[in-house]
């Protein structure tokens, strides 16, 4: 990730989610400066023309959030489970993530978790991500009652835009992955 980019708790590696994209062109709508990199993430706001509109710093510092009474990310699926601050964090200045449909975060030992990227089987077989394969089928297997046959086809078939998708999360106190996945 380029040095010059905000950090973000949440989501570490938003250049490699594909959240934020480099683009020298683009001026952002919060504080109108060409900045080299735009979010390409969802936008939550009443304000139109929002989408690929928006710099990371101003996602970073909240000033987009309180001009355009945006968020970010949905906190629904873990408002019961982090503190309000953390909710707030992810909500106003954390990029969320695109999704085939709607978008959940995930929260593990009281905390959010990080979001790391839309996952395929490669990624999941590499050493960067030890026992995440398994832990995705079994995930498929007991949380969304596939048997073990169409938990091992939908692994085998993930890809970036097809018809069904896999995020992967990782708990920042215990370093557990998490899933959220999109079936059409």
């Amino acid at each position: 990730m380029p040095d010059n980019l905000p950090t973000f708790r949440y989501h570490p590696d938003p250049i490699r989610s594909g959240a934020i994209q480099p683009d020298l062109t683009a001026e952002c709508k919060s504080c109108g400066q060409k900045r080299g990199f735009i979010y390409t993430g969802p936008v939550y706001s009443e304000h139109d023309g929002l989408d690929d509109a928006i710099c990371p710093w101003c996602i970073a510092d909240g000033s987009a959030a309180a001009k355009f009474a945006a968020y970010f990310v949905d906190v629904n699926s873990v408002a019961d489970e982090v503190p309000q601050p953390v909710q707030k964090e992810l909500e106003q200045r954390t990029p969320g993530y695109q999704s085939l449909q709607e978008s959940e975060w995930r929260a593990c030992c009281g905390d959010a978790a990080a979001f790391l990227m839309p996952v395929t089987e490669k990624d999941l077989m590499s050493r960067e991500f030890p026992k995440s394969r398994r832990l995705l089928a079994r995930y498929l297997i007991t949380e969304q009652d596939m048997d073990s046959g169409d938990a091992s086809d939908f692994i085998q078939t993930l890809e970036p835009d097809s018809g069904h998708a896999a995020y992967m999360f990782k708990c920042l106190k215990c370093g557990k992955f998490h899933f959220h996945i999109d079936l059409e």
